[in-house]
């Protein structure tokens, strides 16, 4: 299998939030959020940066920013399927033999751990490649909104195979034993072909009872690597939420 060479950036984004609604327009320092991960995404300097778009509010958004949006199907299930239909929209030539999917309410993302995650499908092997951060508060450890990553890191490699992921605290008894759980980041860079078959397979019964995307790639044998990161973004998804962002952002960084 050949290495990736010419990645594409792809941020899906829509407005439906029951808990944020208009999230990508939220304004952080005078700037919609989905702007600031625009930003966060071109920083990173692998590839064009497109904003996948549910609603023209957002594409309008983006462009009046200077940025590039697509207009996809606002029925798509899932950011996979919107982020998929984009690329046959912009690439019908398949340029681009890799896809770093960019999560849209991922203000605070630093631009190095988008690199990690694409260096990680660097390994001819690997189908996808993600991320995670140790968990250092132990409230975290138990939490179901806080997915975990079962994977055993070799000493000194700070990127091997995902195993499982759960909303549960795993692997086993690591919630008690003072060993590391890692916190998954939901930041995925696939190979294009890896994306195409992602996206063909229907639902599976793992996906469905954890509520996790990533399971039906494993439950299909797709091989999903793991980069361990050391900072964890903020992802909003409440007005609480919203608010810690403005807080962390500089508004004079913006200038």
């Amino acid at each position: 299998m050949t290495l990736p060479a010419n990645p594409i950036l792809l941020i899906p984004a829509r407005m439906a939030s029951s808990r944020l609604p208009n999230k990508p327009l939220a304004d952080i320092h005078g700037m919609p959020m989905i702007v600031h991960c625009l930003r966060r995404a071109e920083a990173a300097e692998l590839g064009p940066v497109v904003v996948a778009c549910a609603e023209p509010e957002i594409v309008l958004a983006v462009e009046a920013a200077g940025g590039r949006a697509v207009l996809t199907d606002p029925d798509l299930p899932s950011g996979s399927d919107r982020i998929f239909a984009a690329l046959q929209d912009l690439d019908p030539d398949r340029k681009h033999d890799a896809v770093i999917n960019v999560q849209g309410d991922l203000p605070t993302l630093e631009p190095k751990i988008i690199r990690a995650a694409f260096q990680a499908l660097m390994d001819p092997d690997v189908d996808i490649a993600t991320l995670a951060v140790e968990i250092n508060d132990p409230a975290e450890r138990r939490n179901p909104n806080v997915v975990k990553a079962a994977v055993a890191f070799p000493p000194g490699r700070p990127v091997a195979r995902a195993l499982y992921f759960s909303r549960s605290p795993v692997p086993w008894p690591g919630a008690d034993d003072g060993q590391p759980l890692y916190h998954h980041i939901g930041l995925y860079a696939f190979r294009r072909a890896a994306l195409q078959r992602f996206v063909a397979l229907p639902p599976s019964p793992l996906e469905s009872r954890e509520k996790l995307e990533q399971l039906r790639a494993l439950e299909d044998g797709m091989r999903i690597d793991v980069a361990l990161v050391d900072t964890l973004p903020l992802g909003v998804d409440t007005p609480a939420d919203l608010a810690r962002a403005r807080d962390l952002l500089d508004p004079r960084d913006l200038a």
